[in-house]
């Protein structure tokens, strides 16, 4: 009976104190989620390598991918307390290396370095999980139209002259989850996220039977993007 009193007394004196700890936590930015129309921007990186077929089994294309960076801005329109429609225009650059290791020589013929900078405008979808105090999770997907700066699609030298060609206008989805964090002065959203080109981004060299080209199949930009958003 002893035990069985000095166990009630401790969660009495215990409840009290959670109860204290629960007032105690500030809840920041509490209307805003009830914007119709808010914008932010971010900042981040980003590692794309390419998704190849072949034609034939005996190529293979190996690519190196760098580490590039990615900054846009963002506008949202709340659809749902839980929904919203999201554009995050910007600009995406890094650079990767292809190794033709199907083709005999030295560098000249079996190495193409690609330096890649991308104008990207997703217009995406955002599910927010309900808010928990200061943070809220979310999934976030849809579709983007992909303008390559450095395409050389209209280069009328192709791989015969060491130019590796790739089409201006391309479109791609991306999948990812994020959270937002409640902060006095501003909303904190990072997020990751996995980019997959839609189209067939090779321009074809001159020769049909290009040792470059010919083999493949299908060429798209996949990559991963972590994003940290300010709003």
């Amino acid at each position: 009976m002893r035990k069985f009193l000095v166990v009630v007394i401790l969660l009495c004196s215990f409840i009290p104190s959670v109860n204290a700890q629960k007032r105690d936590i500030v809840i920041y930015k509490q209307n805003w989620d009830k914007q119709k129309i808010f914008f932010g921007y971010y900042l981040g990186f980003n590692k794309k390598d390419y998704k190849i077929t072949y034609k034939t089994a005996n190529s293979y294309i190996n690519v190196t991918p760098s580490v590039g960076f990615n900054v846009g801005l963002i506008g949202d329109l709340r659809l749902h307390k839980n929904l919203s429609l999201r554009l995050e225009p910007g600009l995406s650059s890094n650079t990767k290396q292809l190794a033709f290791t199907h083709i005999a020589g030295g560098p000249k013929d079996s190495i193409r370095d690609i330096n890649a900078t991308y104008l990207r405008i997703p217009l995406l979808l955002k599910l927010n999980a309900n808010r928990l105090n200061n943070f809220r999770p979310y999934l976030i997907g849809g579709l983007s139209y992909d303008f390559n700066f450095s395409s050389n699609q209209d280069n009328p030298d192709d791989n015969l002259n060491g130019e590796f060609r790739m089409k201006k206008n391309n479109f791609s989805y991306e999948l990812g989850v994020g959270v937002d964090f409640y902060l006095p002065y501003f909303i904190f959203s990072p997020s990751i996220r996995g980019v997959f080109a839609i189209n067939n981004e090779l321009v074809r060299d001159n020769d049909p039977n290009s040792k470059w080209t010919g083999p493949i199949d299908y060429f798209g930009t996949r990559g991963i993007f972590i994003k940290f958003a300010f709003h």
